[in-house]
């Protein structure tokens, strides 16, 4: 069996190399050709040389090729796995900037709020011409896998408009499925402590769970643990641990009012919802600056900007060190590779999947993207339907939804007008700023991120000049309510050390881990 996999955006080095060589320890792929793209060529030459070294140590068939030529790569792919972030860190700053200076406090902003938003209108042109591409050189059941983000609205545009069955990827629910076992393990324990006699350990294989929901809004509404439903004591074990009483108090308090403990990060849950951010003298009291993803204004900005480089001091360590070893590899819990070799051998998977919701979840609307269990076998990717999410779940994914539709139609037309209109029903952004504010701020980011803007590009001129005559509304500066001064060589350089040892080993990747 020999597969042809692309890679667009494949500088993201820890990402691409974890998910070949989880590929690779598969017999059947081990002649497989792994195709390389990325616009940039210094990244893209690093991690072809690694993976090439990684093969040829290993006695392997398998062929890694590289190109800055995205149609050569694409050409008679069989998948393609996307985890490019269209404007890098350029523009990624100018998403958080922008909308601090009116009020806007995001601690990710890279799924919805108003730098999800701008997000996916650089990202949907990008993922439209991907299509283009691999519709007329890819094979002809060609699949892409999406990693990147606003992982919904992508997946969405690849679908709808794009006609390339798309699959959209993300590792929320094993987080949170790691949590919730540790809460149950406190539970169940009540005073005994490690190690000492009679202490119950709960691992992630002894916790069934179901999640369902949409991207970074999915919800634990069946926890299964040795035959019993947990999600009803799941607020109290939550409120007694240790350390998540003190780290997700918003994921606490939409527990504790919504009944149902959701996927995704205290700081990232916290820019999704109209309660947590609005107002600056309160933020505080819901996140955790002991870690940035707990909250931290503009914290993954931050992180990603410190480790922007870490490639360039790690790259020859990586080289210098002892090959990787197939034997030894422990495969991440990353759904690609899974997906793949179910597709192709027949071993079945199950994970969790954003997909075309086509009556999956009955309360929310059918075109939209929904995050939920799957099945992957020879029969292709197979979604059970659940029925309706608990009311309050589903109100605030619907609210999210409407969002998304606004923000990929806005994006796929250019229209100036839908894009407004997603900026003002946003939750976080509705609650903070009025409507001209809102106008305001989108020319400006519109202005600010033209050059990744080719569907706006008749606007812009006109909207620069309406900028040039209007007063600012923009009243804060950018150092938000809870922003981080940079961390100082020495840190950054122990960090990313230590990050590139988490990819040596195996371990799932995360959101906390920058990619350059």
């Amino acid at each position: 069996m020999s597969l042809k996999i692309a890679f667009i955006g494949a500088g993201s080095i820890g990402f691409t190399r974890t998910l070949v060589h989880d590929l690779l320890v598969v017999p059947q792929f081990q002649d497989a050709e792994f195709a390389l793209h990325d616009i940039d060529k210094r990244n893209l030459d690093m991690i072809a040389r690694l993976l090439e070294r990684d093969v040829r140590a290993n006695g392997l068939k398998a062929q890694v090729t590289s190109s800055l030529d995205r149609r050569e790569v694409l050409t008679d792919a069989d998948y393609v796995i996307n985890s490019a972030r269209v404007g890098g860190l350029e523009a990624f700053e100018l998403d958080i900037d922008i909308p601090l200076t009116y009020g806007v406090d995001q601690c990710v902003g890279d799924t919805l709020s108003a730098g999800g938003i701008m997000y996916g209108q650089r990202g949907i042109p990008s993922v439209l011409d991907w299509c283009e591409d691999i519709l007329e050189v890819s094979k002809p059941e060609a699949i892409m896998l999406s990693y990147g983000n606003p992982n919904a609205m992508l997946t969405w545009a690849a679908n709808h408009y794009g006609g390339v069955p798309t699959i959209g990827l993300c590792h929320g629910v094993q987080g949170g499925h790691w949590q919730i076992c540790n809460v149950i393990e406190l539970l169940v324990n009540k005073r005994r402590k490690p190690g000492s006699r009679n202490y119950e350990k709960v691992e992630m294989k002894d916790v069934d769970i179901i999640c369902a929901g949409i991207n970074h809004q999915t919800w634990y509404i069946q926890v299964i643990y040795k035959g019993e439903d947990w999600c009803s004591r799941l607020l109290e074990g939550f409120e007694k641990h240790p350390e998540y009483s003190k780290t997700e108090k918003v994921r606490i308090d939409v527990l504790r009012n919504f009944g149902y403990y959701s996927t995704e990060s205290n700081g990232h849950l916290s820019e999704y919802l109209p309660w947590y951010r609005k107002r600056p003298e309160e933020v505080a009291n819901w996140i955790d600056v002991g870690s940035w993803i707990n909250g931290e204004t503009g914290g993954y900005l931050r992180i990603c900007s410190e480790g922007r480089n870490w490639f360039e001091t790690e790259f020859p360590k990586l080289l210098a060190e002892e090959p990787w070893k197939l034997s030894e590899h422990k495969r991440s819990s990353e759904h690609g590779a899974y997906i793949i070799e179910g597709l192709e051998t027949g071993k079945c998977y199950r994970g969790h999947f954003n997909v075309v919701n086509d009556g999956c979840i009955t309360n929310l609307p059918d075109d939209c993207i929904v995050e939920v269990p799957g099945y992957v076998d020879s029969n292709g990717v197979n979604i059970p339907m659940l029925g309706d999410l608990p009311d309050g779940c589903a109100a605030i994914c619907s609210q999210s939804v409407n969002v998304q539709r606004l923000a990929v139609e806005a994006a796929v037309h250019g229209d100036v007008a839908l894009l407004k209109q997603a900026m003002m029903l946003d939750p976080l952004v509705g609650a903070v700023c009025t409507t001209p504010e809102i106008s305001q701020m989108t020319d400006a980011m519109l202005v600010a991120q033209s050059k990744w803007l080719p569907q706006y590009k008749n606007i812009i001129a006109s909207t620069k000049r309406r900028l040039s005559r209007e007063p600012s509304l923009a009243r804060f500066d950018t150092t938000g309510t809870c922003r981080k001064e940079h961390a100082d060589a020495k840190t950054v350089a122990k960090r990313n050390a230590a990050t590139a040892k988490k990819r040596k080993s195996g371990k799932a990747l995360d959101i906390a881990e920058p990619e350059g």
